[in-house]
Protein backbone atom coordinates (compact mmCIF):
# COMPACT_ATOMS: atom_id res chain seq x y z
CA UNK A 1 0.00 0.00 0.00
CA UNK A 2 1.26 3.37 -0.53
CA UNK A 3 2.01 5.97 2.06
CA UNK A 4 -0.31 8.01 2.79
CA UNK A 5 0.96 11.15 1.51
CA UNK A 6 0.91 9.40 -1.83
CA UNK A 7 -2.66 8.47 -1.62
CA UNK A 8 -4.92 11.15 -2.00
CA UNK A 9 -7.54 11.64 0.77
CA UNK A 10 -11.04 10.45 -0.13
CA UNK A 11 -12.25 9.89 3.94
CA UNK A 12 -12.93 13.20 5.12
CA UNK A 13 -13.81 11.50 8.45
CA UNK A 14 -10.59 9.85 9.02
CA UNK A 15 -8.72 13.18 7.62
CA UNK A 16 -10.38 15.21 10.18
CA UNK A 17 -9.06 12.93 13.36
CA UNK A 18 -5.74 12.85 11.22
CA UNK A 19 -5.48 16.89 11.87
CA UNK A 20 -7.52 17.13 15.24
CA UNK A 21 -10.54 19.44 14.28
CA UNK A 22 -13.91 19.58 14.24
CA UNK A 23 -15.60 18.87 10.86
CA UNK A 24 -15.98 21.45 8.80
CA UNK A 25 -17.55 23.29 7.64
CA UNK A 26 -19.60 23.60 11.00
CA UNK A 27 -23.01 24.10 11.87
CA UNK A 28 -24.41 27.60 11.31
CA UNK A 29 -27.35 26.41 13.90
CA UNK A 30 -24.86 26.35 16.48
CA UNK A 31 -23.38 29.71 15.65
CA UNK A 32 -24.02 33.19 17.39
CA UNK A 33 -24.67 35.62 16.46
CA UNK A 34 -26.34 34.18 13.23
CA UNK A 35 -24.92 35.73 9.80
CA UNK A 36 -27.56 37.66 7.92
CA UNK A 37 -28.23 35.41 4.73
CA UNK A 38 -31.61 37.29 3.88
CA UNK A 39 -32.34 38.92 0.66
CA UNK A 40 -32.70 42.72 0.92
CA UNK A 41 -34.65 43.63 -1.38
CA UNK A 42 -37.82 41.98 -3.89
CA UNK A 43 -37.27 39.84 -6.81
CA UNK A 44 -37.28 41.08 -10.50
CA UNK A 45 -37.58 37.40 -11.94
CA UNK A 46 -33.85 37.61 -13.09
CA UNK A 47 -33.54 33.76 -12.85
CA UNK A 48 -36.65 32.88 -13.83
CA UNK A 49 -37.15 29.36 -15.44
CA UNK A 50 -33.50 28.86 -14.67
CA UNK A 51 -31.67 25.74 -12.32
CA UNK A 52 -28.90 26.75 -10.26
CA UNK A 53 -26.57 24.16 -8.43
CA UNK A 54 -24.89 25.90 -5.78
CA UNK A 55 -22.40 23.83 -3.24
CA UNK A 56 -21.94 24.47 0.71
CA UNK A 57 -25.17 25.92 0.17
CA UNK A 58 -26.06 24.66 3.79
CA UNK A 59 -24.87 27.63 5.28
CA UNK A 60 -23.07 30.72 4.83
CA UNK A 61 -22.99 32.43 1.76
CA UNK A 62 -24.24 29.09 -0.21
CA UNK A 63 -27.78 29.99 1.82
CA UNK A 64 -27.53 33.26 1.11
CA UNK A 65 -26.68 32.74 -3.02
CA UNK A 66 -29.32 29.55 -2.86
CA UNK A 67 -32.18 31.70 -1.24
CA UNK A 68 -31.77 34.79 -3.56
CA UNK A 69 -31.68 32.60 -6.74
CA UNK A 70 -34.58 31.59 -5.68
CA UNK A 71 -36.22 34.68 -4.82
CA UNK A 72 -34.96 35.24 -8.77
CA UNK A 73 -37.29 32.70 -9.84
CA UNK A 74 -34.60 29.75 -10.31
CA UNK A 75 -34.98 26.30 -8.62
CA UNK A 76 -31.94 25.21 -6.57
CA UNK A 77 -30.06 22.33 -5.75
CA UNK A 78 -28.49 22.58 -2.56
CA UNK A 79 -24.85 20.67 -2.16
CA UNK A 80 -22.98 20.09 0.98
CA UNK A 81 -21.33 17.45 3.13
CA UNK A 82 -22.87 16.11 5.91
CA UNK A 83 -24.70 19.47 8.06
CA UNK A 84 -28.59 17.96 7.32
CA UNK A 85 -30.03 20.39 9.45
CA UNK A 86 -28.48 23.15 7.62
CA UNK A 87 -29.06 21.83 4.57
CA UNK A 88 -33.01 21.54 5.75
CA UNK A 89 -33.37 24.86 6.68
CA UNK A 90 -31.45 26.46 3.27
CA UNK A 91 -34.81 23.72 1.52
CA UNK A 92 -37.42 25.70 3.16
CA UNK A 93 -36.07 28.59 2.95
CA UNK A 94 -35.29 28.08 -0.81
CA UNK A 95 -39.44 26.45 -0.65
CA UNK A 96 -40.55 29.78 0.83
CA UNK A 97 -39.58 31.96 -1.67
CA UNK A 98 -41.88 30.16 -4.08
CA UNK A 99 -39.12 27.57 -6.10
CA UNK A 100 -38.34 24.13 -5.79
CA UNK A 101 -35.35 22.84 -3.82
CA UNK A 102 -33.24 19.46 -3.89
CA UNK A 103 -30.69 18.61 -1.44
CA UNK A 104 -27.79 16.62 -2.15
CA UNK A 105 -25.12 15.51 0.67
CA UNK A 106 -21.71 14.10 0.00
CA UNK A 107 -17.88 14.54 -0.52
CA UNK A 108 -17.12 16.80 -3.51
CA UNK A 109 -13.82 15.83 -3.83
CA UNK A 110 -15.08 12.54 -5.38
CA UNK A 111 -15.59 12.88 -9.10
CA UNK A 112 -18.46 9.93 -8.65
CA UNK A 113 -19.68 11.83 -6.11
CA UNK A 114 -20.10 14.90 -8.34
CA UNK A 115 -21.20 12.69 -10.88
CA UNK A 116 -23.93 11.73 -8.99
CA UNK A 117 -24.65 15.32 -8.22
CA UNK A 118 -25.24 16.68 -11.51
CA UNK A 119 -27.66 13.42 -12.59
CA UNK A 120 -29.25 13.83 -9.78
CA UNK A 121 -30.10 17.55 -11.15
CA UNK A 122 -30.97 16.69 -14.66
CA UNK A 123 -33.04 13.70 -13.50
CA UNK A 124 -35.09 16.11 -11.15
CA UNK A 125 -35.32 19.34 -13.46
CA UNK A 126 -34.09 18.20 -17.18
CA UNK A 127 -31.56 21.34 -17.19
CA UNK A 128 -28.59 22.82 -15.36
CA UNK A 129 -28.05 26.62 -16.09
CA UNK A 130 -26.25 28.16 -13.45
CA UNK A 131 -23.49 26.26 -11.83
CA UNK A 132 -21.87 27.95 -8.22
CA UNK A 133 -18.84 26.74 -6.94
CA UNK A 134 -18.83 27.94 -3.87
CA UNK A 135 -18.02 24.70 -1.19
CA UNK A 136 -14.32 25.47 0.67
CA UNK A 137 -12.62 24.52 3.51
CA UNK A 138 -9.23 26.53 5.60
CA UNK A 139 -7.03 24.60 8.50
CA UNK A 140 -4.77 27.63 9.62
CA UNK A 141 -1.31 27.14 10.31
CA UNK A 142 1.18 29.46 11.62
CA UNK A 143 4.25 27.88 9.79
CA UNK A 144 4.51 26.03 6.51
CA UNK A 145 6.07 22.89 8.24
CA UNK A 146 2.56 22.27 10.04
CA UNK A 147 0.50 21.48 6.82
CA UNK A 148 0.66 17.81 6.72
CA UNK A 149 0.55 15.77 3.12
CA UNK A 150 -3.10 14.89 4.48
CA UNK A 151 -4.20 18.20 4.86
CA UNK A 152 -2.81 19.32 1.60
CA UNK A 153 -4.33 17.06 -0.23
CA UNK A 154 -7.89 17.79 1.46
CA UNK A 155 -7.62 21.21 1.08
CA UNK A 156 -6.78 20.80 -2.83
CA UNK A 157 -9.52 18.04 -3.20
CA UNK A 158 -12.57 20.43 -1.69
CA UNK A 159 -11.67 23.61 -2.67
CA UNK A 160 -10.13 23.18 -6.60
CA UNK A 161 -10.61 19.80 -7.67
CA UNK A 162 -14.28 19.72 -6.71
CA UNK A 163 -14.51 22.21 -9.53
CA UNK A 164 -13.01 20.18 -12.20
CA UNK A 165 -15.16 17.59 -11.36
CA UNK A 166 -18.27 19.06 -11.46
CA UNK A 167 -17.73 21.01 -14.43
CA UNK A 168 -16.84 18.13 -16.25
CA UNK A 169 -20.29 16.35 -14.76
CA UNK A 170 -21.97 19.34 -15.82
CA UNK A 171 -20.66 20.19 -19.12
CA UNK A 172 -22.50 18.12 -21.60
CA UNK A 173 -25.90 19.80 -19.72
CA UNK A 174 -24.44 23.46 -20.33
CA UNK A 175 -26.18 25.33 -23.33
CA UNK A 176 -25.26 28.74 -24.75
CA UNK A 177 -26.40 31.42 -21.63
CA UNK A 178 -25.15 29.41 -18.83
CA UNK A 179 -23.08 30.96 -16.01
CA UNK A 180 -20.43 29.31 -13.95
CA UNK A 181 -19.96 31.36 -11.07
CA UNK A 182 -16.82 30.33 -8.67
CA UNK A 183 -15.50 31.35 -5.22
CA UNK A 184 -12.05 32.52 -4.77
CA UNK A 185 -11.00 34.82 -2.12
CA UNK A 186 -9.38 37.90 -0.93
CA UNK A 187 -6.65 35.63 0.25
CA UNK A 188 -5.48 34.76 -3.57
CA UNK A 189 -4.83 38.94 -4.00
CA UNK A 190 -3.17 40.18 -0.45
CA UNK A 191 -2.27 36.60 1.10
CA UNK A 192 -2.33 35.24 4.47
CA UNK A 193 0.68 34.01 6.49
CA UNK A 194 -1.69 31.52 8.19
CA UNK A 195 -3.91 30.27 5.17
CA UNK A 196 -0.53 29.03 2.77
CA UNK A 197 -2.57 26.03 1.72
CA UNK A 198 -6.05 27.63 1.47
CA UNK A 199 -4.56 30.68 -0.78
CA UNK A 200 -2.87 28.59 -2.82
CA UNK A 201 -6.51 26.79 -3.66
CA UNK A 202 -7.63 30.12 -4.65
CA UNK A 203 -4.74 31.46 -6.58
CA UNK A 204 -5.90 28.40 -8.60
CA UNK A 205 -9.50 29.19 -8.75
CA UNK A 206 -8.89 32.28 -10.05
CA UNK A 207 -6.60 31.10 -13.13
CA UNK A 208 -8.78 28.30 -13.37
CA UNK A 209 -11.90 31.11 -13.73
CA UNK A 210 -9.70 33.31 -16.46
CA UNK A 211 -9.05 29.92 -18.23
CA UNK A 212 -12.10 28.39 -18.02
CA UNK A 213 -13.69 31.59 -19.51
CA UNK A 214 -11.21 31.31 -22.21
CA UNK A 215 -12.22 27.84 -22.78
CA UNK A 216 -16.02 28.02 -22.96
CA UNK A 217 -16.78 31.63 -24.09
CA UNK A 218 -16.93 30.78 -27.55
CA UNK A 219 -19.66 28.04 -26.61
CA UNK A 220 -21.97 31.35 -25.49
CA UNK A 221 -20.96 30.23 -21.10
CA UNK A 222 -19.48 32.53 -19.32
CA UNK A 223 -17.33 31.76 -16.17
CA UNK A 224 -16.46 34.51 -13.40
CA UNK A 225 -16.08 34.91 -9.39
CA UNK A 226 -16.51 36.27 -6.84
CA UNK A 227 -13.65 36.73 -3.83
CA UNK A 228 -15.12 37.84 -0.72
CA UNK A 229 -13.17 39.23 2.30
CA UNK A 230 -13.86 38.11 5.96
CA UNK A 231 -17.17 37.02 5.84
CA UNK A 232 -18.76 35.91 9.23
CA UNK A 233 -20.37 32.01 8.29
CA UNK A 234 -19.25 28.68 10.04
CA UNK A 235 -16.03 28.62 8.23
CA UNK A 236 -13.77 30.44 10.03
CA UNK A 237 -15.13 29.68 13.80
CA UNK A 238 -15.40 26.35 12.88
CA UNK A 239 -12.15 25.84 10.58
CA UNK A 240 -9.55 25.73 13.36
CA UNK A 241 -9.17 29.70 13.87
CA UNK A 242 -8.01 30.78 17.59
CA UNK A 243 -10.62 31.96 19.29
CA UNK A 244 -9.12 35.60 20.52
CA UNK A 245 -8.76 35.47 16.84
CA UNK A 246 -12.64 35.25 15.90
CA UNK A 247 -13.18 37.54 17.89
CA UNK A 248 -11.65 40.28 15.65
CA UNK A 249 -12.69 38.45 12.84
CA UNK A 250 -12.74 41.24 10.01
CA UNK A 251 -11.73 44.25 12.09
CA UNK A 252 -8.64 44.77 10.00
CA UNK A 253 -10.64 45.63 6.72
CA UNK A 254 -11.18 49.43 5.94
CA UNK A 255 -14.82 48.86 6.96
CA UNK A 256 -13.15 47.17 10.32
CA UNK A 257 -15.71 44.57 10.54
CA UNK A 258 -16.89 41.46 8.54
CA UNK A 259 -19.04 41.14 5.97
CA UNK A 260 -22.11 39.04 6.16
CA UNK A 261 -23.36 36.83 3.40
CA UNK A 262 -26.00 38.47 2.10
CA UNK A 263 -24.15 41.30 1.61
CA UNK A 264 -21.76 38.75 -0.80
CA UNK A 265 -24.88 37.34 -2.60
CA UNK A 266 -25.62 39.86 -5.29
CA UNK A 267 -22.48 39.95 -6.55
CA UNK A 268 -23.04 35.70 -7.67
CA UNK A 269 -26.57 36.70 -8.69
CA UNK A 270 -25.29 39.29 -11.11
CA UNK A 271 -23.07 37.51 -12.42
CA UNK A 272 -25.92 34.38 -13.22
CA UNK A 273 -27.85 36.38 -14.13
CA UNK A 274 -28.23 38.81 -18.00
CA UNK A 275 -26.92 41.88 -16.62
CA UNK A 276 -23.53 40.80 -16.87
CA UNK A 277 -24.26 39.44 -20.13
CA UNK A 278 -21.07 41.23 -21.75
CA UNK A 279 -18.67 40.01 -18.68
CA UNK A 280 -16.55 36.75 -18.66
CA UNK A 281 -13.17 35.34 -17.16
CA UNK A 282 -13.66 38.38 -13.99
CA UNK A 283 -13.77 38.66 -10.81
CA UNK A 284 -15.84 40.93 -8.37
CA UNK A 285 -14.06 42.00 -4.84
CA UNK A 286 -16.80 42.28 -1.85
CA UNK A 287 -14.03 42.47 0.69
CA UNK A 288 -14.89 45.19 3.31
CA UNK A 289 -12.66 48.00 1.31
CA UNK A 290 -9.61 46.41 0.61
CA UNK A 291 -7.65 47.85 -2.74
CA UNK A 292 -6.55 44.58 -4.42
CA UNK A 293 -6.00 44.13 -8.32
CA UNK A 294 -8.00 42.34 -10.59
Amino acid sequence: MAEAHDTPVHDRADFVRQIDEDPLPGHESELEPKPDWEPRYPGSDRLKGKVALVTGADSGIGRAVAVLYAREGANVAIAYLEEHDDAGKTAELVEAEGSEALTSAGDLGDPAHCDELVKSVIDKWGRLDVLVNNAGEQHPDDEIEEITHEQLQRTFQTNIFSMFYLVQAARPHLEAGAAIVNCTSVTMYKGSSGLLDYSATKGAITAFTRSLSENLVGEGIRVNAVAPGPIWTPLNPCGGAPKAKVEHFGESTPMGRPGQPNEVAPSFLFLACEDSSYMSGQVLHPNGGYIVNG
